[in-house]
C-alpha cells in the first residue's frame, strides 16, 4: 500500500513560514495535483514528502509507516524534476539503468526494466543517444523512465512540463494520464497550470500562503469553490466578482438561492463567463447593463470585456460567430443557478443547487 497521510505539516525558512500546518490524506493509486500560486508552498511540501527538505514539525506516514527519519533514499520515492536532471555524458540507456546499478541490480534484471519503461515511453530508437541529441519533449519522457524503472511506491513530479512547450505538454499530460493508468501507482504532481490540475488529477489540493485552501475532485472546486480564492484561480477566464449591493435588481432572485437566515449575509457574487448571456440593451430579461470595452476573437470563442460601473469589470464568453463590437451597450442575463455567493470572510456562502449541479458534482 503506498497511501500517504500528513498530519500538522509545517516547514519555516529563517522567520518565513512557508507550510503552515498540512494535513492531508492521500489514497494507495491515487493521482493527487498539488495545485498554487508561486510561493504558495507546494514544491516545498512535495520535497518534504522526498525527505529533500526538512519539517520543523509534524508527521509523513507512507503505507502506515513514519517517514520522519528516514533519509530520501529509503523512502522508496521517484522524483521527476523541473529540468529533467539527466546525465549529459550517458546515454538514455545508462541514464535509465545508473540508479539501478547502483542498487546492484542483476543484469537480466535491468535490461527487461528499461525495455518494459522504453516500449511504455517510446523510447526504444533513443536509447543510444545522449541527452543534448534529445528533444525537450524527449528528456523528459527519459527524465519520467529513469522513475518507472525503479518501481516506486509514489512518483513525485515537481512542474515537469514547464518547459515544454504548449503541444508537447498537451502530448506528454495525456502519456501521464496512460502511464497512470497502466501503472497504477499513486503520483503527486506539483503545477501552478490548473489545466494541468483538472486534466490530470483525481484530486487537487490548492494551496494558499502555506495553508490548504481546498481539497476535491476537479469539477467539485470549479462548480462549488470554498472561498474567493478558490474561486478566482480556479477556471479561465477566473470569476467575475461584483460586491453585492452593485446588484440590486438580482436581489430577489438571488433569495431563492440562500437560506432565509443568510440574505444578509451576501458580500460578494461570482459568476463565471460562460454562465452570463449577452442580449440587447433594452432586453427586459437583462439583469444588469454594461458596456463592450473589448472583444477577444479566438475562433469558436470571444471573450468580451465589459463595464457595468466603476470597477466593475466582467468578461463573458459567447459563440465566435456573435457579433459584438467595442463600445456596444448590451444587457448581461445571469444563470442563477451558477452564482456564488460569498461572505465577509470570504468563504463562499451555501447554496441550493440544481440537480444538473448536483450531478456534475458527482462525475
Amino acid at each position: 500500500m503506498a497511501n500517504l497521510s500528513l498530519r500538522g505539516l509545517r516547514k519555516s525558512y529563517g522567520t518565513v513560514d512557508v507550510l503552515k500546518g498540512i494535513d492531508l490524506e492521500i489514497a494507495d493509486r491515487e493521482f493527487v495535483c498539488f495545485l498554487g500560486p508561486s510561493g504558495c508552498g507546494k514544491s516545498t511540501l512535495l520535497r518534504c514528502i522526498a525527505g529533500l527538505e526538512a519539517m520543523q514539525s509534524g508527521e509523513l506516514m507512507i503505507g502506515g509507516l513514519r517517514m520522519n527519519e528516514v533519509p530520501p533514499a529509503e523512502r522508496d520515492l521517484a522524483m521527476v524534476f523541473q529540468n529533467y536532471a539527466l546525465y549529459p555524458h550517458m546515454t538514455v540507456r545508462k541514464n535509465l539503468s545508473f540508479g539501478l546499478s547502483l542498487r546492484r541490480f542483476s543484469k537480466a534484471e535491468i535490461d527487461s526494466r528499461i525495455i518494459e519503461a522504453a516500449r511504455m515511453l517510446q523510447l526504444e530508437a533513443l536509447l543510444e543517444r545522449k541527452p543534448k541529441q534529445l528533444s525537450g519533449g524527449q528528456r523528459q519522457r527519459v527524465a519520467i523512465g529513469r522513475a518507472i524503472v525503479r518501481n516506486p511506491r509514489v512518483f513525485l513530479f515537481d512542474e515537469p512540463l514547464s518547459n515544454l512547450d504548449a503541444a508537447l505538454r498537451e502530448n506528454t499530460r495525456a502519456e501521464l494520464a496512460r502511464l497512470h493508468k497502466a501503472l497504477q501507482a499513486t503520483m503527486i504532481y506539483v503545477t501552478h497550470d490548473q489545466v494541468e490540475a483538472m486534466t490530470l488529477a483525481d484530486k487537487v489540493v490548492v494551496l494558499n500562503q502555506g495553508r490548504i485552501a481546498q481539497v476535491g475532485r476537479p469539477l467539485e472546486l470549479y462548480h462549488s469553490p470554498a472561498d474567493l480564492f478558490v474561486a478566482g484561480f480556479i477556471g479561465t477566464p477566473r470569476m467575475n466578482f461584483l460586491p453585492a449591493q452593485a446588484l440590486a435588481t438580482l436581489q430577489a432572485l438571488l433569495q431563492g438561492l440562500l437560506p432565509l437566515e443568510l440574505h444578509g449575509a451576501a458580500q460578494t457574487l461570482g459568476i463565471r463567463p460562460e454562465h452570463i448571456r449577452l442580449l440587447a440593451a433594452e432586453d427586459s430579461a437583462a439583469h444588469i447593463q454594461a458596456r463592450v470595452h473589448g472583444v477577444e476573437r479566438l475562433g469558436a470563442q470571444s471573450m468580451v470585456h465589459l463595464s457595468a460601473g466603476p470597477d466593475q469589470n466582467l468578461t463573458v464568453c459567447v459563440d465566435g460567430g456573435q457579433l459584438v463590437r467595442s463600445g456596444d451597450a448590451v444587457g448581461l442575463q445571469f444563470d442563477l443557478e451558477h452564482v456564488h455567493v460569498f461572505g465577509a470572510d470570504g468563504r463562499a456562502l451555501p447554496r441550493r443547487l440544481s440537480p444538473a449541479v448536483q450531478r456534475a458534482l458527482a462525475q
